[in-house]
């Protein structure tokens, strides 16, 4: 489960970074990609383990608002399941049909 999260976490913040604040992208930046712990990065920024918990709480509370109204990261997931379908049916000689029904799927997720 915590991969599951951390995962989810990493993409979300790769799509949705650019609406955060310097401070919350920092600390996401630091504690999922970088693995630093809680104390180490209120150490480095001279504040209490708390705070820099409670931000990185309520920015994967704001991160999932975000994929919860604009779905960039459903979308993503679902343009990539398409994709590989798509390339499963070329590989496999599949009628021409199948491939075109997989490219307008795709057409219909941008």
């Amino acid at each position: 489960m915590l991969l599951e999260k951390t995962t989810r976490m990493n993409f979300l913040f790769d799509f949705y970074q650019a609406l955060l604040t310097d401070k919350q992208r920092s600390y996401m930046q630091l504690y999922y990609l970088d693995d630093l712990s809680l104390g180490e990065i209120a150490e480095s920024y001279k504040v209490s383990r708390q705070a820099v918990y409670d931000n990185i709480r309520r920015t994967e509370a704001m991160l999932e608002e975000y994929e919860e109204k604009l779905q960039l990261f459903t979308k993503f997931q679902k343009r990539q399941q398409i994709a590989l379908a798509l390339i499963a049916a070329i590989e496999e000689n599949a009628p021409k049909e199948d491939a075109l029904r997989y490219i307008e799927q795709l057409k219909e997720w941008d």
